[in-house]
């Protein structure tokens, strides 16, 4: 069991938040902070697994927000670093659409439907505001062909994650670039550990970085927090950061004591926890179309979301012969659920609609499970299109010294990894001032005490040199002490003083 010496913080998650927050705690002379990350790997939601002979990103795979006036700062991270990318241009999906039979739906008719599609997302935007005051408003007609269902699904599960304009695309820029470099995307988050963690090859060594570190309790009161791990060891810190993904905070993983108030909780249900799985197939040999404007490809069925969003790997990975299908909430728990022969059969069901009977068996296949991995429980948070601010800053806020973190705390960039990026720093700053402020009302705290006791002995040094020049407390009879006016002033002396001594003692473990 580790001992349970108290630190100045613990930070609970190695994501990119929990690495972004020790970072700016390191750089402000917080040395003695603990990480404890529940995995066996920091990173968290960026996640690379070999698969193919590549790094396959099983969760944050893209850069988004690149080429705008301001710098979107995981761009420059990776620039620094030398990660290689590649451009994403989504664009011409939409006219790679294939029906059930394998026929590429024509491009007005594709162009048609994306139009409707998006007419009717915005026209759904602006009766969910009239009803919200009070006013009453025909709801647009649902899609229910296959081509709209489809386009629907890129739109609101892929596309469109959030309400335009999109905050991201409006500070930095709306080109999206893939990661596809074999050290990962999570290669940011090490050369970040760098700078505050011991490391050597690429390796993490400080033994500040705790894994295999489940936390299932936190005790908190006004003198400081206590985290209890699954393996039983105890911490003690005079402040938590917690970057837990909004998933786990809905779940049952991390008990509370005594527990959240009721204005958190209710904020933290009402967040969305979207999930986003990407499937990724690898073949003898390549059958698809490639070439420019041909990198993604859509699958209509009558069944929304049902293997819909294809990309091929090509432009990342030349030769690498894979591909990628991207399932959402309901498919993806569903997916989850069964095996991956199950998921492979399905997977190249779809694959000879689209180009025949003829092509090859998958040779292998990737499943990410990021619902039923309880240290995620999903993939990022979605606010509802319309919803309060105020929601945003309630999940944010702290609670006594549980300070909180991560993608579900950004108000503008929530879901993306910038601003799980932006939220450990921010956490943290507003940490630091706590903590400074914290050292202001301790030394007000301590001048109060001091005062009282600095001109009380002012006193006795005058009055004692006078009348009694060579006593001591220990030689006036214990009756005097009922008496003598020397006697009771030493008397308060003692009690102030052992007083002082109790605050100081208190103040050392804060």
């Amino acid at each position: 069991m580790d001992s349970p010496s108290r630190s100045s913080v613990i930070i609970i998650g190695a994501g990119v938040s929990g690495i972004s927050a020790g970072k700016v705690l390191a750089e402000n002379g917080i040395e003695d902070m603990i990480i404890l990350e529940a995995s066996d790997r920091i990173g968290g939601r960026i996640r690379k697994e070999n698969f193919g002979g590549v790094s396959a990103e099983l969760g944050a795979g893209w850069i988004a927000g690149v080429g705008g006036k301001e710098s979107n700062p995981v761009w420059e991270l990776a620039s620094q670093s030398g990660l290689r990318t590649c451009f994403s241009d989504y664009s011409n999906a939409r006219y790679n659409i294939y029906d059930r039979s394998g026929k590429i739906f024509p491009s007005g008719v594709a162009a048609d439907s994306y139009k409707k599609a998006v007419d009717a997302a915005i026209e759904k935007l602006r009766s969910l505001e009239a009803n919200l005051d009070g006013e009453v408003s025909e709801q647009p007609c649902s899609p229910k062909t296959p081509i709209e269902l489809a386009i629907d699904f890129i739109l609101h599960d892929f596309e469109m994650a959030e309400v335009e304009p999109i905050s991201t695309y409006v500070d930095f820029g709306e080109r999206e670039f893939l990661v596809a470099d074999n050290r990962g995307y999570e290669h940011l988050l090490y050369k970040m550990a760098e700078n505050f963690l011991f490391t050597s090859e690429g390796k993490i060594l400080d033994n500040r970085l705790k894994l295999n570190k489940v936390v299932r309790e936190l005790q908190h009161s006004r003198n400081g927090v206590v985290v209890k791990t699954e393996d039983g060891c105890v911490y003690e810190a005079n402040y938590v950061i917690l970057s837990a993904s909004i998933g786990v905070l809905q779940s049952d993983l991390i008990s509370f004591r005594p527990p959240l108030p009721r204005w958190k909780t209710e904020a933290i249900e009402k967040c969305e926890v979207m999930i986003y799985t990407k499937i990724f197939l690898k073949f003898p040999y390549k059958f698809w179309p490639c070439g420019p404007g041909k990198e993604f490809f859509i699958y209509a069925h009558e069944r929304r979301g049902y293997y819909t969003f294809w990309q091929h790997m090509e432009n990342a990975y030349p030769g690498s012969n894979i591909l990628v299908v991207t399932l959402t909430n309901g498919e993806s728990k569903r997916v989850e659920a069964q095996s991956d022969e199950e998921t492979l059969e399905e997977a190249m069901g779809v694959l000879r609609d689209m180009f025949g009977p003829n092509i090859p068996n998958a040779t292998d296949i990737l499943v990410p499970r990021w619902w039923n991995n309880r240290f995620q429980r999903g993939s990022y948070s979605n606010y509802p299109i319309i919803s309060d601010n105020q929601d945003v800053h309630n999940i944010k806020a702290p609670v006594g010294r549980i300070f909180f973190t991560g993608e579900h705390t950004s108000e503008r960039f929530s879901g993306y990894v910038h601003g799980g990026y932006l939220a450990g720093i921010d956490t943290s700053k507003s940490l630091l001032e706590e903590m400074r402020k914290q050292k202001e009302r301790e030394s007000e705290s301590q001048a109060f005490l001091l005062e009282p006791l600095l001109a009380l002995t002012g006193s006795l040094t005058l009055t004692q040199t006078e009348a009694v020049p060579s006593l001591h407390k220990c030689d006036i009879p214990t009756q005097l002490y009922l008496g003598g006016q020397v006697p009771c002033l030493f008397g308060i002396l003692e009690v102030i003083v052992l007083g002082i001594h109790v605050m100081l003692a208190n103040w050392g473990k804060t």
